[in-house]
């Protein structure tokens, strides 16, 4: 099992910044990648931004040049730096884990959300 505590979020104005964080705990070692992801009122969730244990990393389109995703690895993190914020960013925001457990199984776990709001 892994955890996910998510910290971060909240209200700011249009071009403004935020940095959200998503610490794991548990089964750590069995993490092979970590990731954002966020769902907006009415809309489906979409990918944000991902990071893999090799280092490679991807983004949605929407936020390349925006947003910047990185890892902690000795405090297992992942982190959310959200800069040039737009009022089309407004949603939830979930934290995700992929692991690969014993015997080739593959679970995801999902952080509790957090409400990102771009508004003026």
């Amino acid at each position: 099992q892994v955890q996910l505590v998510e910290s971060g979020g909240g209200l700011v104005q249009p071009g403004g910044s935020l940095r959200l964080s998503c610490a794991a705990s548990g089964s750590t070692f069995s993490i092979t990648a970590m990731g954002w992801y966020r769902q907006a009122p009415g809309k489906q969730r979409e990918l944000v931004a991902r990071f893999f244990n090799g280092g490679d990393t991807n983004y949605a389109d929407s936020v390349k040049g925006r947003f910047t995703i990185s890892r902690d690895y000795a405090k297992n993190t992942v982190y959310l730096q959200m800069n040039d914020l737009k009022p089309e960013d407004t949603a939830v925001y979930y934290c995700n884990t992929d692991t690969l457990q014993e015997y080739g199984r593959a679970y995801i776990y999902w952080g509790q959300g957090l409400q990102v709001t771009v508004s003026s």
